[in-house]
């Protein structure tokens, strides 16, 4: 399992539309990796959670797999549509 199939497995076990979910690794020279989750507009309130605690809790999860997997630390960012 790739971190794109990592994070989209996260994901889609808390939000109530798995099959909205979309999930994109960008790379560019000189910067960290940004891993890209777009829910739908429903599921936003449930993936950032009380406070922030749910996507402040799938980050450090998602740079933890980059982190075993010798990955460079990577930036998670969650958007809608």
């Amino acid at each position: 399992m790739d971190i794109i199939g990592y994070t989209e497995f996260i994901v889609k076990s808390i939000v109530k539309n798995p099959d909205m979910v979309k999930v994109q690794l960008f790379e560019s020279e000189g910067e960290d990796p940004i891993v890209e989750v777009i829910v739908h507009s429903d599921d936003m309130g449930t993936v950032i959670g009380r406070s922030g605690k749910m996507v402040s809790s799938l980050r450090t999860l998602v740079q933890a797999y980059a982190f075993v997997n010798n990955m460079p630390k990577v930036k998670v960012n969650v958007d809608s549509f």
